[in-house]
């Protein structure tokens, strides 16, 4: 009798625990020491640039490849030193490797058929995968019929018709326009939601990561830097690192003048700024404050009232995008980026050679201190 870990399951996935997983290649450690609880039914995705060892955990968690160190659990079974085709897992990759001489329907079928299915059952889960992404109709054709967002949407209807109860994506996007990348970025979201099945995602791509994840792991060199869901990250990085990989952030470095429960206030080029203290931080340290652009006022939009740091400074720069406008300006020897809807009225005066007055509350701004820096970064 076949057992639920062998097969998956439709409605529900399993939860994956990773537990100080390191993987090394020679003299290089692509994995480090790296500990993971993913829930049951999660969409986490892993990010982080090129070379810092997102594909290799996501190969070893899929039983591609094996570690030198540590475990992985599946809804609490070790299955570690399993080959890929025992674990309740399926990857889609980058390129989705379909079979050129086979059609849509056999490409889908193929899994179902090497699992003993009959041609029933084959038939059914091939017209359940298809229909799912939205492909039912170009069930006779060949890959090389089909765009690229439509071959990627059939390696996931291939990999979803083995009912996985872990479904892994690597960079299954990256390879599509523009357009069609976010438009398939929210088909995988709504579809996610309705399976209920365990999403783990890899990508290189903040906005992705952003926009279709419950929680989101970003790695550097092998380790893991931080974990949280989108906004947590997004309004509260933990280091220099994570503040600029998800989105833009200002970095102004400066020495603390003090520290208290609330507070700290940072001497930076000449002025005090202040951010929520987050713990006590020695007098004279040096830390650097991040600040998003978009939480950046300029002119009369900066309020005359307690509780903001306030800049002064000449805009060097305009640059239109549309939806915004995004100003460098020049506070000292301080570069400050700045953005704010055009139809804004401070936003519409704007011209390079202006000058303007910056402000931000205290509490949009989050304090790095020495021990989040590397030692790169101090």
């Amino acid at each position: 009798m076949t057992s639920a870990l062998e097969t998956g399951r439709a409605s529900g996935g399993h939860s994956v625990t990773i537990s100080h997983i390191t993987r090394r290649f020679a003299a290089d450690t692509a994995v480090n020491d790296v500990s993971l609880e993913v829930p049951a039914g999660e969409f986490l995705s892993i990010l982080g640039p090129s070379g810092c060892g997102k594909t290799t955990l996501l190969r070893i968690i899929a039983g591609l490849d094996f570690p030198d160190e540590g475990r992985i659990l599946i809804d609490s079974r070790d299955v570690t030193h399993l080959p890929a085709h025992k674990r309740p897992t399926n990857l889609v990759f980058q390129r989705g490797a379909l079979f050129p001489h086979r059609s849509v329907y056999q490409n889908v079928a193929y899994p179902l058929e090497r699992r003993g299915l009959s041609r029933s059952e084959v038939r059914e889960g091939v017209e359940e995968s298809l229909s799912l992404v939205r492909l039912d109709h170009l069930a006779t054709r060949r890959p090389s019929e089909l765009s690229g967002g439509q071959a990627q949407r059939v390696a996931l209807a291939r990999a979803l018709a083995a009912k996985p109860a872990v479904l892994l994506l690597d960079e299954p996007l990256s390879a599509l326009d523009l357009a069609l990348r976010k438009e398939m970025q929210l088909e995988l979201r709504h579809l996610q939601d309705r399976l209920g099945t365990t999403f783990i995602f890899v990508t290189h791509d903040q906005e992705e990561a952003l926009t279709m994840s419950r929680r989101i792991v970003i790695m550097r060199d092998g380790s893991i830097v931080q974990i949280g869901t989108p906004r947590e990250i997004y309004d509260n990085p933990s280091s220099l690192f994570a503040s600029t990989f998800i989105g833009e952030s200002n970095l102004l470095f400066g020495t603390v003048t003090r520290s208290d429960d609330v507070l700290t206030t940072v001497r930076i080029a000449g002025h005090e700024l202040a951010a929520p203290a987050t713990h006590l931080v020695p007098t004279n340290a040096n830390v650097a404050l991040s600040i998003r652009p978009e939480r950046i006022r300029i002119g009369a939009a900066v309020s005359t009232n307690g509780g903001w740091n306030r800049l002064t400074g000449t805009v060097q720069e305009l640059i239109f995008l549309g939806n915004r406008i995004r100003a460098r300006v020049a506070c000292d020897e301080t570069i400050v980026w700045v953005e704010e809807p055009p139809t804004t009225p401070d936003a519409y005066k704007l011209s390079e050679g202006t000058k303007v007055t910056l402000g931000w509350p205290h509490e949009d701004g989050r304090l790095i201190t020495h021990e989040e820096l590397r030692p790169d970064e101090r």
